[in-house]
């Protein structure tokens, strides 16, 4: 298998688990709290790689301590770095709020030293990115970048996959150097100002979004699974529901680094929706982020099963 390449953010999370968010100027006593691995790049990076598939991120990172937690994740998932020491900033950081009853999640990330990716970085990875299966990019670093990233790898003939994450403004022609875009129904509205409350409302953005350029629009829809649609296929995957859910902060990356690892393993875009919701399926069940992820044979024994 070719390499998946993926540009993002490594953040340190920090995971606050309490009944409710408090008020403005309210303290309130929490739960739980975690410490670990995140950051939308690295935790779909994470998921590919445990997948059994050869992934290299791309990023920055400061000279710290967080940097250190960034490089024993990759190391023990398997992620090759290509990363640019950027010593002047600071590695990012997230706060993530994670309701007690629901497993429902609420983030602030600052990314750091990724927000000083440049799209001279991802120049300066040319080859790697032009020998890629799958080269994909979030939006937590620079809008520039990822489509600097973009433009090398769609010319080379790889498959391109723009995760619209976190919803922001970017242009049509970013759009139209993606060969899928994987919104959820927050960024999808961002997107397109459809509110997506149904599959109804769901087709009915996706369809915007492939007016706007992209290749296919595959939205991921929560607890109701995914849809596809592109020119001659609209088509819902259901969710997998396996158990508790206890944490759905990392679900969207669990999806986004399978679907790659399917489409690079040479599944069908359905085959390979239904294979990352396997995959965040599991991942939901467990708390944190990339510590969640699970192994490819996990996930073929979900598919086994059927969910």
């Amino acid at each position: 298998m070719k390499p998946i390449v993926i540009l993002g953010v490594f953040v340190a999370d920090t995971a606050y688990r309490a009944a409710r968010q408090p008020k403005m100027g309210e303290t309130l006593l929490g739960v739980d709290f975690k410490l670990g691995p995140g950051g939308k790049g690295s935790n779909q990076s994470v998921a590919a790689a445990r997948l059994g598939a050869p992934v290299h991120f791309i990023t920055r990172l400061g000279r710290d301590d967080f940097a250190a937690m960034a490089m024993s994740t990759w190391q023990k998932a398997g992620v090759t770095p290509s990363v640019t020491e950027t010593p002047e900033s600071y590695t990012g950081a997230a706060y993530i709020f994670i309701e007690e009853n629901t497993g429902n999640n609420a983030i602030i990330v600052s990314p750091g030293a990724a927000r000083l990716i440049t799209p001279a970085d991802l120049d300066a990875r040319a080859d790697l990115i032009g020998s890629a299966s799958i080269f994909m990019t979030p939006l937590e670093q620079p809008i520039d970048a990822a489509g600097g990233g973009l433009e090398i790898a769609r010319p080379a003939g790889v498959t391109t996959i723009l995760n619209p994450a976190p919803g922001a403004d970017i242009p049509d022609a970013m759009l139209g150097l993606s060969d899928y875009a994987t919104p959820n129904e927050s960024e999808a509205e961002a997107l397109t100002g459809i509110a997506v409350k149904s599959l109804d409302t769901a087709r009915a953005a996706a369809e915007a979004l492939l007016v706007r350029g992209a290749g296919m629009a595959v939205i991921t829809l929560g607890e109701n699974g995914v849809l596809l649609h592109g020119r001659g296929l609209s088509q819902h995957v259901p969710a997998f529901r396996i158990g508790k859910v206890v944490d759905t902060t990392g679900a969207g990356d669990a999806f986004n680094g399978g679907f790659a690892v399917g489409l690079a393993r040479g599944m069908t875009p359905p085959q390979a929706a239904r294979f990352g919701c396997a995959v965040a399926g599991i991942s939901v069940t467990r708390p944190g982020t990339a510590p969640a992820m699970p192994s490819l044979e996990e996930a073929e024994a979900l598919l086994a099963r059927g969910g």
